[in-house]
Order: structure tokens, then sequence, then C-alpha cells
């Protein structure tokens, strides 16, 4: 059995290993080049970055990055994992660390480029396994928009991968209302990736601003595109949200009473807010079989796609076995086909 990509008609054709197809949408890849352009004008850590940490979570960073950097940084150790792991395709995007939408526009392009350029090479190394995800310097709405076309023309990535706010600004902010309409009209995928809560003052112990800062984030990225009207604009918007889409999943109750209840919450939305959920995708990686179950369950095995976080410490060890107690359908779909049609992928006996 094997599968096409099939985008730009470009045609990749890739072999199916075991019973189902197993396509892993979560997994990162880090291009140091890019770290280069931007240290030599912004040299030092990132801002933010070690704000809401404490000095025992930053020396487990450091020894974390020590042990996955040769992984992390290229793609020659992946292929070994994967067939360890069970995966046919890694969908590759972006280490978030590296989204760099602090730069002043002119430096956040020219990482984002050599970033999409190295991911697209990275792709095109080994074709029939990996796909590729992009960046765009969300700073400077334009420039964002022009690269995500060359993503799509030019390196055939089938996605962007962006964070869950733009500098403080959330994505239902009017100036970033150009981007989410070419998107749309271009029907690229849009992978939200949270790095850490902005105001985590009271998570720097323990790694909270990862373990509960990261779905923080992205509820907060998801539900401003629900009260915020953007995905009733932009309907046609393909958007898939890491960690099992963060809290919302499992707390929408709160939300639709509120929006029944209160002008001030049905203001710009249309629709109850679960209901936007059904139209969006999710990774699963929750660690939880009963979580997974959950999600199943009250979102539908139609709309999850396997992911992994890998090559981090936070990835989930062993994504395929993971999927084990699903039925035999909702595991055909969340381990591979759903990520295939979301990605143009064609099936092929």
């Amino acid at each position: 059995m094997g599968i096409n990509c099939c985008t730009n008609k470009n045609l990749i054709q890739v072999n199916q290993k075991g019973k189902h197809l197993v396509v892993d949408i979560h997994c990162h890849l880090n291009v140091p080049a890019a770290d280069k352009i931007v240290q030599e004008k912004y040299p030092g850590p990132p801002p933010g970055i070690h704000e809401f940490s404490n000095d025992k979570s930053n020396e487990v960073n450091r020894a974390q990055f020590c042990e996955i950097g040769a992984t992390l940084n290229n793609i020659n150790l992946r292929l070994k994992d994967m067939d360890k792991l069970g995966i046919d395709v890694q969908v590759i995007s972006p280490n978030p660390g590296q989204y760099f939408y602090y730069t002043d526009p002119e430096t956040g392009l020219a990482a984002s480029q050599t970033i999409n350029n190295g991911i697209a090479d990275a792709v095109a190394s080994n074709p029939e396994r990996f796909v590729g995800m992009g960046t765009v310097p969300m700073q400077d709405i334009d420039l964002a928009i022009t690269e995500m076309r060359r993503c799509a023309s030019e390196l055939n990535l089938r996605g962007i991968e962006i964070s869950t706010n733009v500098n403080g600004k959330d994505l239902h902010d009017e100036v970033l209302q150009p981007f989410f309409a070419e998107a749309e009209a271009l029907g690229i995928l849009l992978f939200i990736h949270p790095l850490g809560f902005t105001h985590a003052h009271r998570m720097k112990e323990y790694y909270f601003n990862n373990l509960i800062g990261n779905p923080l984030e992205s509820t907060l990225a998801v539900s401003h595109l629900i009260f915020g009207g953007v995905l009733d604009r932009y309907p046609g918007l393909k958007i898939c949200v890491a960690h099992g889409g963060g809290y919302i999943p499992g707390y929408w109750g709160r939300m639709d009473h509120g929006w029944r209840a209160r002008a001030d919450c049905s203001e710009h939305c249309q629709h109850l807010p679960s209901s936007y959920l059904r139209k969006l995708w999710f990774d699963t990686l929750v660690f939880d079989k009963e979580q997974l179950a959950s999600l199943v369950r009250t979102h539908g095995s139609d709309r999850l796609c396997l992911g992994s976080d890998y090559p981090f410490d936070m990835a989930e060890p062993d994504p395929v076995a993971f999927h084990d107690e699903l039925d035999e359908a909702d595991k055909a779909k969340v381990m591979g086909l759903n990520a295939a049609e979301l990605l143009g992928i064609e099936v092929k006996l």
C-alpha cells in the first residue's frame, strides 16, 4: 500500500508499512542558520524565554537541548526513530522557539525564509517520509502573506505554523485578519502551536509555563478565534491546534452558557461556541488514553490527528500504541487518514 501527497500537482510516493497509515502531524525541526541571522542583530536569548521559568527548569532545558540537539537540528537520526515508532510520515514544522516575531520585519523575513528553505530541503532529501510546514514573520502581515504564498507555490509546504499570539496581539486582532483571509484563499493549513503563556508570573516553578501555560495559550487562541468572529468571517480556514486543543475541548459548556446568557459574549460570534470546535482539527497529544477517548467522544474521530511533539521531552513516547484502545475505524482516521485529507495526501491501494 502507498500514498501520494498531492499539492500543486507534485506527487510524492510513500510506502505504508503497517495496517494503518501513520502520519505524525506534530514534529519539529530547528534550522541553526536562522538563529545565526537573528543573533547577529539580537544577541542573547529571545525576550521572555527565561522570564517565567526558574533556575531548575532552565537547567533541565539546557540538558534536554544537549541531548536532542542532533535530532532537532537535522534529519539524519529521524528515520531510525520513525521506523522504531512505526511512523510512516512526519509532518515537520519549525521549532516554536524560531518564530522570531520580536525582531524587525526584515530580520524576521530573512529568518523565516531560511527556516522554510531548510524545511523544504529536509523534505526533498526524503520526500517519501517527510511533509513540511513553514513559518512567516507575523509582525508584518504583508510580508507574512508574501512568504506564505512562497511556501505554498514554490516550496510545496503544506501548512504554516503560527503562535497563539503575535507580540501580545490576540488572533482576532484586526491587523491579523488579512493573513487569515489569504490562508483561507490558499487553502493552506494553519498549525497553531503555543510557546508558553505570556503572563505566567505564577508559573515559574515546576515547568508550569509549559505544563499549564501551553494548553492555556491554545485555549485563549481558539477562544479569540471563536468569540472574535474570525471563524465566521473565514469559514474555510483549515486550522489544527496542538496539544489536543488545550483545555477548551474539555470545558466548552461554560462558554456556551456565557454565549446564551450575555450580550458581550455573543456580540461577534454567530453560533454556539462549541459548534466551532467541530470545524477545527486537534492533535492527540494529551498523554492519557481516557482523555483521548473523551476527545473522540465529544469532538469526533474525523477531526483528530496523531501528534507526538517529536523530538522534545514533552513528546508522547509511543504515539502508535497510545491509540491502541480506539476501535479500528476511529484508529485509521486518527492515526493517518485525517492528516492525509488535511494535507492533501491521497491513499492508494
